[in-house]
């Protein structure tokens, strides 16, 4: 997962759907955010963008499946208090 960046997508479709995600953003305190964190997947045809609300991030639209294991990868590693970064591990 990266920041997320206007230049992602050159479909206009696209590229609203991923704005439209993160404004529903959530933002807490300080450095304070939620363990796990909220991992959204919203779908647009075959492919799939996750958007983690507490740290701001997505992986970009990738293949559904690849998109709800990011997902769940990230919702488990922050499920403690000290979480490695939000990196994608599927291609």
């Amino acid at each position: 997962m990266f920041d997320s960046t206007p230049g992602q997508s050159d479909s206009p479709v696209a590229a609203c759907t991923v704005d439209a995600v993160h404004r529903r953003d959530h933002h807490h305190v300080g450095e304070e955010s939620c363990h796990p964190h909220r991992v959204e997947v919203v779908h647009l045809g075959h492919r799939a963008i996750a958007v983690c609300h507490d740290c701001g991030q997505d992986s970009g639209f990738i293949p559904e499946r690849d998109a709800d294991q990011l997902a769940t990868e990230h919702r488990t590693e922050t499920a403690t208090a000290d979480p490695s970064s939000f990196m994608p591990h599927v291609a």
